[in-house]
């Protein structure tokens, strides 16, 4: 009886692992994301890592274009990139799609350099998806709640900053107050 009681505690906490949620608090609005641990298992403790050091706090959405994406967490309000830990291997052959209102790592050219960025679609956007022959962007969850506060910042104006050389910054910045870990 003992077992069959540690065997189903051990059931129940696995099942729960994956179900991780975050709000993110904007000066725009609030959203809720549901993480997919178990597709994305790399992506998803990363994001928390940043969530639990409190760091994304006080950074932006610093890249928006209307009919694509929104990105941030990379940069604070004077746009100075902030710190990293190392990046990741890129999950982007998961089997989730860049559907409007799923979140992913962004990352450079550099298939493994994923760190702190991620971007949340505003449109479906299947060619940034991977495969085994083609890397791609990796999806970690989904948008279950506050679509339209995405949808507000996907809308603001935007201007380029050429001593950054940054392009689509929202002329008004979109700050993330926080970033909080939602109970299981």
């Amino acid at each position: 009886m003992r077992l069959a009681s540690l065997l189903l505690v051990g059931l129940l906490s696995s099942a729960t692992a994956f179900a991780a949620q975050v709000e993110v608090k904007t000066n725009l609005g609030s959203f809720v994301v549901d993480l997919n641990e178990e597709k994305a298992p790399a992506s998803t403790q990363n994001f928390l890592r940043y969530v639990k050091d409190g760091s994304y706090e006080g950074t932006i959405f610093h890249r928006v274009i209307p009919n694509f994406m929104v990105q941030g967490g990379g940069f604070d309000t004077e746009l100075n990139q902030v710190d990293t830990y190392s990046p990741i291997k890129n999950e982007s052959a998961n089997g989730l799609s860049n559907k409007r209102a799923t979140i992913a790592m962004a990352r450079t050219q550099i298939v493994d350099s994923a760190t702190r960025q991620f971007y949340i679609n505003v449109v479906d956007n299947p060619y940034l998806d991977g495969s085994q022959s083609k890397p791609g962007y990796a999806v970690f969850g989904e948008v279950v709640s506050g679509m339209n506060v995405i949808d507000a910042i996907a809308g603001k104006p935007t201007t380029t900053i050429s001593s950054k050389h940054m392009q689509n910054v929202p002329i008004e910045p979109i700050i993330i107050e926080s970033v909080t870990l939602l109970e299981e």
